[in-house]
């Protein structure tokens, strides 16, 4: 393999001389495999036999010794290179010594998780309450997103419960509780609202304690049930106004997207998808080549957020934009997922990746709207069929709402009317 990128024989032999020789040959493999440029391979490669000799000097002797290691090699890196970029440029080549050391430690070392986002899953209370998320996830269905979730909020607690000096849930409180939540959702000593909680992860939060503590009374774990003492702020039914876009400014994040890049191709695809079906972001990144019915022009959304799947008559302009993406844009790749990343490695995007796209055309197309993301053009698609009269109950089914409570919103205001009075031409309609 080594023999293809690097046309030295010199070379070759003092990769596989080095004591990470193999596991090194076995990372340009997966490069290989998973379509990275060659230059990025003739990069990584002499920086990851240095890192062999780095590790090797302070005393590593198994590739397990490895982790604790690359720290000090990005820094020691850096500090031979002091003409290099400074300041925030220093920072992003520190990354780009960093991630190749770590992506093949991950490949070569089972369980490995250095460099990831999140490491393992540590659930809180795994001691004092072990079977919680065995129930969350067997006997309520939740998926791994809300068991984050509930471990979110449950690392608030605990972390609480140490401050204050409790150890053990048995000695909970509707006076200790109810000084939990107003820590979470008050302001800290300066008056600043610092890392607390808005409203809506407020309610979140109360949700997950109440679920918890009912919990912990049904296995014994607590002697009563100290939900009732746990109460969420107020929230008023319809008090929030969608966060829709006109279908004017809607053309306008349409035609700033440059549709001749294979990553354009991909993200108008996308864009479409969530404006005419008022698709989730996580929906979009979820869908697969199965899911496109070609013979009866259906598109078919599975595993919805409602806990059902949806099929769509699958329009013309959709349809072509996705063919586009197919034929111009779409990696080589066995992965059935719908859409990829553009550069290697070829993986599935996620659903904060379809949402940050979105936010990106948003912000392009100079479209101010309070906290943009893929859910500003699901609302743009609720509020397109609301104006054209559609029943609650249609709406609902189509864009996939448990309750018809998340489509009634949308008839709390008359958008266009208000822009036009906004903008001072809407006399008539008052």
């Amino acid at each position: 393999m080594l023999e293809h990128y690097f046309v030295k024989p010199q070379t070759v032999d003092r990769i596989r001389a080095s004591w990470l020789g193999e596991s090194i040959e076995r990372y340009v493999a997966w490069l290989v495999e998973q379509g990275y440029a060659v230059r990025n391979i003739h990069r990584r490669v002499p920086l990851l036999v240095q890192f062999g000799e780095f590790a090797q000097k302070r005393g590593a002797k198994c590739l397990g010794d490895l982790p604790i290691h690359v720290s000090a090699f990005v820094e020691d890196w850096l500090g031979k290179r002091p003409h290099h970029r400074k300041g925030g440029g220093r920072r992003e080549l520190a990354n780009e010594v960093r991630g190749p050391v770590e992506q093949m430690l991950r490949l070569v070392i089972p369980g490995c998780t250095a460099g990831t986002r999140r490491g393992p899953w540590d659930p809180p209370f795994a001691k004092e309450a072990p079977g919680f998320f065995p129930y969350l996830r067997e006997e309520r269905g939740l998926k791994e997103g809300s068991l984050r979730a509930y471990g979110f909020h449950l690392r608030r607690l605990r972390k609480y419960l140490k401050r204050v000096g409790v150890y053990e849930l048995g000695a909970l409180s509707p006076v200790l509780l109810s000084a939990f939540v107003a820590d979470c959702g008050g302001v800290d000593e300066s008056g600043q609202s610092g890392k607390r909680l808005g409203r809506s992860s407020m309610i979140g939060l109360c949700c997950s304690l109440r679920v918890f503590l009912r919990y912990l009374h049904r296995e014994g774990i607590v002697a009563r049930d100290l939900s009732p003492a746990v109460e969420s702020p107020r929230h008023y039914r319809l008090a929030d106004i969608p966060r829709s876009i006109s279908w004017e400014e809607v053309r306008r994040v349409l035609e700033v997207v440059d549709r001749r890049t294979a990553g354009g191709r991909r993200d108008y695809a996308m864009l479409l998808l969530m404006v005419t079906y008022g698709l989730r972001g996580h929906e979009v990144a979820g869908l697969t080549l199965d899911d496109l019915d070609w013979k009866r022009e259906r598109l078919c959304v599975p595993e919805r957020k409602a806990g059902h799947s949806t099929a769509y008559p699958l329009s013309a302009t959709v349809g072509e934009a996705i063919v586009d993406y197919f034929q111009h844009g779409r990696p080589q790749t066995t992965d059935r997922h719908l859409f990829l990343r553009v550069t290697a490695p070829h993986l599935p995007l996620r659903g904060y990746s379809v949402g940050n796209r979105a936010t990106h055309y948003l912000r392009k197309a100079d479209i101010r709207v309070a906290r943009p993301g893929s859910h500003t053009f699901r609302h743009s698609c609720v509020q397109r069929l609301v104006d054209a009269e559609f029943s609650f109950k249609t709406i609902g089914d189509y864009v996939g709402h448990r309750s018809p409570s998340s489509t009634e919103v949308y008839t709390k205001v008359a958008i266009e009317g208000l822009r036009e009075v906004a903008l001072g031409d809407g006399e008539a309609i008052l």
